[in-house]
């Protein structure tokens, strides 16, 4: 398995992000261990289980961090952290591409950048990919081979409009497929949408039902280019919503070189983040979603820690 090595003249606990990340391998838990993980936001049995990744304001990984630094709140109602753990599980990934017109002279960086990520990859992890235009396409199903996903973006042609929310929908409902408990979605696209039949408030509904993390990089025009669409001057605020909600992040881009690090750096936060676990004391089995905030105790000497979370999730009903 694979994570981020320090950066030197930081703290061990601290990894950059600014520069380009060494890895290393990690050290794979017991068996018996990694078999009781299910490090997404999901209820298993009675045990709440939810990842989190924590930054400080330079967006470097806080890494080495113990139990006693965190805090879980449910519903405004403290919760007793029962399982605390950090190691690299394998996960089901799906990359969703943005194949529009307006990418032409981006999709040689966005296939680097989709290498990159993919060079961060767990043996066990799974992925598939989500092509958009005008519509979604599910290129490749699901696949640990991701020689094969590269070799169909080789071929992929920019055209057509930006059915980005469609594509995000597609991707969450392949995604449920997945045979890893720990499900994550990256997306790659430079705009809003102009040409999808789901809506925002659909995707958003979705992804609260989806046991999964989204990351997005947002490759954007300047705001002060003329002709900029209604749609594509609020796709960045759009996809900075739908992947805080999920704990995940959009990372947008102002070089187009900086693609594939940043790819890259998204695989490696995938690989170090805490799993916090707890039992709620709302025992009632009622279907509702519940909101559930991660706070930080802050340990001496860093600057101010952020968490990056799943916000909530739903009850079983039965």
């Amino acid at each position: 398995m694979l994570g981020l090595a320090a950066t030197a003249g930081l703290p061990a606990w601290l990894c950059a992000q600014e520069a380009r990340p060494q890895l290393r391998p990690r050290v794979k838990p017991a068996d018996s261990e990694a078999d009781r993980i299910t490090p997404n936001l999901r209820i298993d049995t009675n045990l709440v289980l939810i990842p989190v990744t924590v930054t400080t304001p330079l967006n470097q990984f806080v890494t080495q961090m113990e139990k006693e630094h965190f805090r879980l709140i449910e519903d405004k109602q403290e919760q007793e952290i029962t399982y605390f753990a950090s190691f690299d599980a394998p996960l089901s990934i799906g990359l969703v591409f943005d194949a529009s017109g307006s990418m032409g002279s981006k999709l040689t960086k966005s296939r680097q950048a989709a290498a990159e990520f993919f060079k961060t990859a767990n043996p066990e992890d799974e992925f598939f990919l989500v092509q958009f235009n005008d519509r979604p396409q599910l290129v490749v199903p699901f696949t640990r081979n991701t020689d094969e996903i590269m070799s169909r973006l080789t071929f992929t042609q920019a055209k057509g409009r930006t059915a980005l929310l469609d594509g995000i929908y597609q991707a969450l409902q392949t995604l449920r497929k997945g045979k890893n408990p720990r499900k994550a979605l990256l997306i790659i696209s430079d705009g809003g949408d102009n040409s999808s039949r789901y809506t925002e408030s659909e995707v958003r509904n979705l992804l609260k039902e989806a046991d999964a993390q989204m990351y997005a990089i947002g490759i954007f025009e300047p705001i002060g280019n003329r002709g900029r669409t209604a749609e594509e001057l609020s796709g960045p605020g759009l996809l900075s919503e739908l992947a805080e909600m999920t704990g995940g992040r959009h990372l947008p881009v102002d070089n187009i070189n900086d693609l594939p690090d940043i790819a890259a750096k998204i695989g490696i936060e995938l690989r170090n983040q805490y799993v916090l676990g707890y039992v709620s004391k709302n025992q009632q089995r009622d279907g509702k979603y519940r909101k559930v905030t991660v706070k930080l105790n802050q340990p001496r000497g860093l600057p101010p820690l952020r968490a990056l979370h799943r916000q909530g999730y739903y009850a079983p009903t039965q």
